[in-house]
This record gives structure tokens, sequence and C-alpha cells, in this order.
């Protein structure tokens, strides 16, 4: 790699970093072309020409989000479990906000849903995420059992979702009525509750 194209890089992944910072530490509304550069300690024309708009610098973030927490999901795919459903369990558990990075994350995941309403290309993008989040999930529920059709099977995983991004939302907002061990509990029972329906092996 050349020394110009290293520091092009560089510089994205600053750009990138503080964008990622802005919108954890401001939220959303407050995420501007402004704040992003002064992270960054670079010109908002730097900031523009590598995104275009605010939009896209925002859609850039969502990007980001679901880049992070599916790599996290795919970490835990490649680790051993004994079951289907214990599978199930752990990388449902990944979306849970469980820890102070995964706090971050929902916290930027529910700023960015709450934006999505009013902002189109957001929601395209928020909703082409949930849904492979929704296949992957509906996958691993037609794991448990050979038996299981595809409506069900998809009805189970829209279920599982509910619980999971519903705890993470109500944790962000009340993290001492929803702490970790009671997200787990929740998410644990549900996936218990689904497995006893289905007829497979316990979790």
């Amino acid at each position: 790699m050349s020394e110009l194209a290293a520091k092009v890089n560089d510089a994205r992944g600053r750009i990138s970093r503080a964008v990622w910072d802005t919108v954890a530490e401001l939220g959303i509304e407050a995420t501007t072309v402004r704040a992003v550069a002064d992270r960054a300690d670079c010109t908002t024309g730097l900031i523009m020409h590598r995104f275009g708009s605010r939009s896209a610098m925002l859609v850039h973030a969502r990007q980001m989000l679901f880049e992070r927490t599916s790599a996290r999901a795919d970490s835990v795919a490649e680790a051993r479990a004994t079951s289907a459903a214990e599978r199930l369990f752990a990388i449902a558990c990944t979306a849970l906000p469980l820890d102070d990075e995964r706090i971050v994350e929902a916290r930027i995941w529910t700023g960015f849903a709450a934006a999505s309403i009013a902002d189109a290309d957001l929601r395209e993008l928020h909703v082409h995420n949930t849904r492979q989040w929704l296949a992957r999930i509906t996958n691993l529920v037609a794991g448990l059992d050979s038996d299981v059709t595809d409506a069900d099977a998809t009805e189970y995983a829209q279920q599982i979702i509910a619980v999971v991004e519903g705890a993470a939302v109500l944790a962000v907002l009340d993290d001492t009525m929803y702490p970790p061990a009671r997200q787990k509990r929740l998410l644990h029972q549900t996936i218990t509750d689904v497995v006893n329906r289905i007829g497979s092996d316990r979790l």
C-alpha cells in the first residue's frame, strides 16, 4: 500500500470512528456534520466529500452498527454449542445490552429506529438490516426440528426478536428494572416456550 493510500485509509477510519462516537455520545439529532468534523479534527468539507450529505453519514453509522452486531453473532455461531436451542439462545443474547459496549449499541439502535420514521433512507436500511437479523434467527429456529414449517419458524423468530429488541429498548431507558440477568431470563423463557411448542430438545 502506498503512503497516499495509507493516509486516505487512516482518514476514512478516523472519520468513521468520529461518526460512531458522536452518535453514541450526542444522539442522532445532535450528530451534525460540524460535530463530526470537530471530533475528527478535520473540515466539514472533508466530511461532505466523504459522505455527500448528513443523511448518508447517518446511513454509514447505521451500517457500522449492523456490521458490529453481525460480527459478534458470527463469532458466537462459530463457537461450540451442545444443542440447537443453546446456539439460538447464545446468538440471540448477542443483541441484548449486557455490557458497556452493547449498551452503547442499543442506545444507537434505539435512536436510529426513532429517526427512521422520518428519514426514508435510514428506514430502508433499518428495515433491510432487521430483516437480515430475522432471517438469521428464523434459520436457527428451523434448526430446532426438521418438522418446523417455514411459517412457524418465522413466527417463532419474530416472537424471539420482539422480546430481544423490546428488552434492549427498555434496558436503555430503565437499566434498574431490566438488568442483564433479567434480560437473559426473559429471553431464556421465550426460547424455552418456543422449544416446548416445537417439541425439540430442551434448552
